[in-house]
């Protein structure tokens, strides 16, 4: 493994389990320095001496995402790659839907995004560029029955980061969605104790007949927030086992 991220700083939202824990590892263990924030307190478990820092905090709220950015750079010095992973999702039919609920998703999944995103631009144009990704869903591009806040605040992704693509090319900014299949995760532990064996039993609808690991999702986002990615920017890019395919 090559330290191919060697002087870059990195901040990674919704980073305490699943996808962000994983993406967390993956940066690290290739040389980047990096600041893990969640709303739960375990993510200051990922702190080490050794280049990671946390901090916890809402990504809906905006005084968290200009904290964010500050704290990356007094710690490590800048700013150059975002994984704005934090998510949220509430699976009832629409007319079940509440407002409440409708608010909730949004805040963390579209807002949260949004001013990370904002934050970490303002950095990277005054230092010459970085790398934004976006963690949506395939329902980034398809509806999801049961999942209207959840479908229209991935949707809200791709439309932003195809927006951060084009206002940031002249400065070296590249933005792309990574857009998973089902993942096996916690995502659904607030209103189901039996998260991850719910999410597995939807294996059979992807071509592949199975769900995708965390660590397989952050390998995707590593890719897209390295140099190897250096000319791919405003795309939606699909790691859903060919669910989409269809």
């Amino acid at each position: 493994m090559t330290k191919e991220l060697a002087g870059k700083v990195a901040l990674v939202t919704g980073a305490a389990r699943g996808v962000g824990a994983a993406t967390v590892a993956w940066l690290h263990a290739r040389g980047a320095r990096v600041l893990a924030t969640d709303i739960r307190s375990e993510v200051e478990q990922l702190a080490d001496e050794n280049g990671v820092a946390a901090l916890v905090g809402d990504v809906s709220e905006e005084d968290v995402a200009v904290r964010s950015a500050a704290a990356a750079l007094e710690r490590f010095g800048g700013l150059d790659i975002l994984v704005a992973n934090a998510g949220r999702s509430v699976n009832k039919p629409v007319t079940e839907t509440t407002a409440a609920d409708w608010d909730e998703v949004m805040s963390v999944n579209a807002r949260g995004a949004f001013l990370h995103a904002r934050e970490a631009f303002r950095v990277m144009r005054d230092n010459g560029g970085g790398a934004i990704v976006t963690v949506g869903s395939f329902a980034s591009t398809v509806g999801l029955v049961e999942a209207a806040a959840y479908s229209a605040s991935k949707g809200a992704l791709a439309q932003l980061t195809k927006v951060l693509a084009l206002e940031g090319g002249p400065h070296g900014i590249r933005a792309n969605v990574v857009a998973p299949g089902v993942i096996e995760t916690d995502l659904l532990d607030t209103f189901r104790a039996d998260s991850r064996a719910y999410l597995r039993s939807f294996g059979d609808a992807h071509p592949l007949g199975r769900v995708a690991q965390p660590e397989e999702i952050a390998e995707v986002i590593g890719f897209l927030a390295s140099p190897r990615s250096a000319f791919v920017t405003g795309a939606v890019v699909a790691a859903d086992g060919g669910y989409t395919a269809a």
